[in-house]
């Protein structure tokens, strides 16, 4: 790879993983600094940054401050998770599966969602709404937005009948992504689309998502109180 050819965070990313998995910079090395690296890259000095931070995450970089920047001794090893599809999910817990499409617009996303798209400002993404039930029961409540600049065709798609969850997983092929688990008490609209009582306690489950033509989505998915979730790595 010419480094040079990409000025990108991630092409940055790509190329230092690639020297670290190659042996070029081994375990405990001390790697060049960011500006180094950028008048290498030919790019900002922040986009260096960027990508020394997402594999730091990784485990495979250590950073300290007047230190720099060093190959982790011992890299940890990151789980594959494979995206799951709710009506799959439901369905194994032996309930019938349906679905409800309960919101879908194009909008200007509020800040912390902006963030997470990487969008400029006042550019608008779709906003999801749509609830995924067993038995006739509600189990999950998922809040998602979509990159519309990544993903143009989920614009033509009949969520009405496919959720926007479905629609990515078999139409779009995950790079990488980001899982947070939250402990969260039910607020009054969330109780009363999942049939709860307000303040119940609560799963929920984030995910931020991407390939390599930029961000894909951010969505919430919570789920009613005593519904099991489980996962294979």
């Amino acid at each position: 790879m010419n480094a040079r050819s990409g000025t990108g965070w991630r092409a940055v990313r790509d190329e230092v993983r690639r020297r670290i998995a190659s042996g070029k910079w081994g375990p405990g090395q001390l790697i060049p600094g960011e500006s180094a690296l950028a008048r290498e890259f030919g790019c900002a000095r922040a986009t260096v940054n960027r990508a020394l931070r997402e594999l730091a995450a990784d485990g495979l970089l250590c950073r300290k401050r007047r230190v720099g920047t060093r190959v982790a001794a011992s890299p940890e090893r990151r789980a594959i998770l494979r995206i799951p599809l709710i009506r799959e999910e439901i369905a194994a817990l032996g309930l019938g599966y349906s679905y409800r499409l309960i919101t879908r617009e194009r909008r200007v996303p509020p800040e912390a969602i902006r963030a997470g798209l990487e969008l400029p400002a006042g550019v608008a993404a779709l906003s999801v709404q749509a609830l995924h039930l067993g038995d006739g029961t509600p189990c999950v409540l998922e809040d998602r937005w979509v990159d519309l600049r990544t993903v143009p065709a989920i614009a033509e798609a009949d969520l009405a009948q496919v959720s926007a969850n479905e629609w990515l997983v078999r139409n779009v092929p995950l790079a990488e992504g980001r899982i947070a688990i939250l402990a969260l008490a039910a607020d009054a609209g969330v109780a009363a689309r999942l049939g709860c009582a307000p303040g119940s306690a609560l799963i929920a489950i984030e995910r931020q998502t991407q390939i390599e033509a930029g961000p894909v989505t951010v969505a919430r998915l919570t789920y009613r109180p005593g519904h099991r979730i489980e996962s294979t790595i």
